[in-house]
């Protein structure tokens, strides 16, 4: 008997908590490596929230909004000359077209740091796959679980003019259990 695939709810449910995130990235076109830790805290966020309204505001086009999260992290990459972090947060309104696929509206890209939305679906394999068109680039993310506290990342960003991949990523995310 075939399985139902996880809704876009049940996957974020499986998401929420903290994470410690170890990334690699490979900017192919200056043929450089970067390897990035990150503390990352997913929760969610009332759609009734001054945050939330005023990112709904910035887009012109009618959504149903499901829910929303907020996403922070703090990130340490090998590329720094001192111990310094970065730190940041992103906030997601998720709206679905249907149960396996809709819209994510952004505040902040992946790729490109201006407010955008991003198409996703998931697949039969239960992976959460996210695609954004920015102004000069294309990011395809897929995101699954490897087991309940262990999550996988593959980020490809590709140039939109002529498709040529700029960039790729790999994440291992692991939760932070408390007793």
């Amino acid at each position: 008997m075939p399985k139902n695939q996880i809704t876009i709810k049940e996957f974020i449910d499986k998401s929420i908590g903290e994470w410690k995130s170890l990334r690699s990235t490979h900017t192919i076109a200056f043929r450089e490596f970067e390897n990035t830790t990150s503390n990352i805290i997913i929760s969610y966020l009332s759609l009734d929230s001054d945050d939330a309204k005023n990112l709904i505001e910035k887009f012109n086009f009618s959504l149903n909004p499901k829910f929303a999260i907020k996403i922070i992290w703090q990130a340490t990459s090998d590329w720094e000359i001192e111990e310094n972090s970065d730190s940041s947060e992103t906030i997601l309104i998720f709206s679905q077209k249907d149960i396996n696929s809709g819209i994510i509206l952004r505040n902040k890209g992946y790729a490109e740091l201006i407010h955008t939305y991003s198409n996703y679906f998931i697949d039969k394999q239960d992976h959460l796959n996210i695609i954004t068109k920015y102004n000069s680039t294309i990011s395809e993310e897929k995101i699954w679980f490897i087991s309940k506290n262990l999550r996988a990342r593959y980020s490809l960003i590709k140039n939109k003019e002529f498709g040529s991949p700029i960039q790729t990523s790999h994440s291992s995310e692991i939760r932070q259990i408390t007793n």
